[in-house]
């Protein structure tokens, strides 16, 4: 199966007609299939999708990989740009994430109508679920996340309070290649080795080829940049591209270690598998 994958958002510009900001937006091309993986924090992508050759109106498919705001702030945009897709969320995925700071909390979760505005362009999904035929979303399997929740001071307002976020709204986007399987996580808030353990675990007699995404390595210590990189080598993951939450400093120390099987991601990165 011929696939390309082109990236629409992230930080890094590639020129003053692509430009860039903090978030996330991939268009993946699956044979003669398109599937939008996020959509940034605005409508920036809607306007990268034109100036590189794409229409917006014949995108099939649209995934939100997790509930926060630098990936589904352009889905409103997208649903009044294109009349047919729906896009594919997780059941978990309400209005309700924040980052709680010493002085407050700050909400940086989807936009807070989009759920009931878009209702019948939304499909809520739970366990493991093939979009497609070879293009699966699987969420997580790893027990105890919210410690992770916990540590990037990321919680979710319930009506009982504060609970710290497990990502159970976070979803891999994995695609069947003739290389083998491709994961996309936009943020790998749940681990990168939990994730590619948890795709593993779901096709144990399939090889895992690439990993695609940020993996949210900005605010960790070199140690822990280190450690990732390590589980990376040792998880026999032949190609890596990362950006967004990564960002360059954690890119430059997986660099090091990993050399040519890691890739940075830019605005207007193609990517063909």
């Amino acid at each position: 199966m011929e696939t390309k994958l082109t990236v629409i958002v992230d930080n890094i510009p590639k020129d003053e007609l692509l430009q860039g900001e903090w978030g996330l937006s991939i268009l993946i091309e699956y044979g003669e299939l398109k599937i939008l993986l996020d959509t940034g924090k605005s409508e920036l992508f809607a306007e990268n999708l034109k100036t590189l050759g794409f229409d917006i109106k014949d995108i099939d498919y649209g995934v939100l990989s997790h509930a926060h705001y630098d990936h589904a702030n352009g889905i409103p945009k997208f649903m009044q740009e294109n009349s047919k897709a729906k896009f594919y969320l997780r059941k978990a995925v309400d209005a309700n994430c924040y980052h709680l700071k010493l002085f407050g909390a700050r909400y940086n979760g989807i936009p807070k109508d989009l759920l009931t505005d878009y209702a019948n362009r939304i499909e809520f999904l739970e366990g493991d679920y093939e979009l497609c035929n070879g293009v699966y979303l699987i969420p997580h399997k790893t027990k105890g996340l919210s410690w992770i929740g916990r540590r990037e001071m990321m919680y979710r307002k319930t009506a009982h309070g504060w609970k710290a976020d497990d990502f159970s709204h976070e979803q891999s986007l994995v695609l069947d290649t003739d290389k083998g399987l491709v994961i996309l996580n936009s943020c790998s808030h749940g681990g990168v080795l939990n994730i590619i353990n948890e795709v593993k675990s779901t096709f144990p007699n399939q090889k895992v080829y690439g990993y695609i995404g940020g993996m949210h390595l900005f605010n960790k210590s070199e140690r822990h940049v280190r450690k990732v990189a390590k589980e990376l080598k040792e998880s026999e993951v032949e190609y890596i591209c990362t950006g967004h939450c990564t960002k360059n400093r954690a890119f430059e120390i997986l660099k090091e270690e990993l050399g040519d099987r890691v890739q940075q991601m830019r605005v207007g990165l193609e990517i063909k598998i």
